[in-house]
């Protein structure tokens, strides 16, 4: 990853754009394994975890509905006090 984002800066990176980042899949990661393939390396490399598995339905739609009331309201209050 280090040679590939070393080339990116040098080669590919524009005026103006923040230096590239790089991004590892994997199934797992053993923490040792991570820290010392990552530890002082001059690039930024960070490791975790995501989910491979999608939530319920149910869930998702919850949420969505929570976030549109949630942005609904910041929308009427800045509305109402423009200044804010």
């Amino acid at each position: 990853m280090h040679l590939y984002l070393n080339y990116a800066r040098k080669h590919r990176l524009k005026e103006g754009e923040n230096p590239p980042v790089g991004l590892i899949l994997c199934a797992g990661k053993g923490t040792a394994e991570a820290r010392y393939a990552l530890d002082n390396l001059p690039n930024k490399v960070l490791a975790t975890e995501y989910p491979t598995v999608l939530p319920k339905e149910a869930m998702i739609v919850e949420e969505l509905e929570r976030s549109r009331l949630q942005l609904e309201e910041r929308r009427l209050r800045l509305t109402e006090h423009p200044d804010s």
